[in-house]
């Protein structure tokens, strides 16, 4: 599992010479579709002396540093170039947060170890993923959006599901690469790739070609389920 953990490709967006994350997020925003926004950071080096580098939010026991929103709250995500330019341009350092659900994308996430687990049982099962996002401690596979309702009627389908596994929908958010949280890099174990049908152009859109594809989350969440069970021990082979 070792090895397959330290396989992981730190794929990162084209520079194009600007700031990676100015970069990044202008291609998840202009490009894509994806409203962003930037998250919290982390404070500057030997903020907390022997504690080292923590969340820059006001909270000192802050659960997930760096990585949510607070100035400007979720509701400020956009699509807007050049409000993307400006957060930015005079936070370079930021971490990108897409702001899942509505036309967004939205995402299942898994703990790392399980979800390394989980990727190799389903290209076994010869399921077609869309991009992975990678922390240290969890791995999030981003799939269409939902809505809240058709995700309760998938949940009310399935007799079980791993209890590691969360859902990121409407009204959550994502941290995406090439950002750095307190728990470390984020990266992408799987990039985006295109979609493969073309579409006309449209004002404010790009075209398909460009878009990242998704899969659906119910073909996703069945196949997670069944690359779970039947652990030797009767178990989860996807548990924490």
């Amino acid at each position: 599992m070792r090895e397959i953990l330290g396989r992981r490709r730190r794929l990162r967006l084209r520079r194009g010479g600007r700031p990676a994350r100015l970069d990044a997020a202008l291609t998840c925003a202009t490009a894509w579709q994806w409203p962003v926004l930037p998250g919290v950071g982390l404070e500057a080096a030997g903020g907390r002396g022997d504690r080292g580098r923590g969340c820059a939010c006001p909270d000192p026991e802050c659960a997930v540093p760096g990585a949510h929103p607070f100035d400007p709250g979720l509701l400020a995500a956009t699509i807007d170039e050049r409000m993307v330019r400006w957060w930015w341009t005079n936070r370079p350092t930021a971490p990108i947060l897409l702001a899942t659900g509505g036309r967004a994308p939205c995402a299942l996430s898994l703990p790392a170890v399980a979800a390394a687990r989980a990727l190799v049982e389903l290209d076994r099962m010869g399921v077609r993923l869309g991009p992975v996002v990678a922390t240290p401690t969890r791995w999030s596979l981003l799939v269409a959006p939902y809505t809240l309702e058709r995700l309760g009627e998938l949940l009310h389908a399935q007799d079980w599901v791993p209890s590691s596994l969360r859902f990121h929908g409407e009204g959550g958010y994502l941290v995406l690469p090439p950002s750095e949280v307190g728990a470390g890099q984020v990266c992408w174990e799987r990039a985006p790739a295109p979609e493969s049908r073309p579409r006309p152009k449209g004002r404010g859109r790009a075209p398909e070609s460009d878009v990242p594809w998704l899969p659906d989350v119910g073909t996703v969440l069945d196949a997670l389920v069944e690359a779970s069970s039947g652990a030797p021990d009767g178990g989860s082979r996807l548990a924490y």
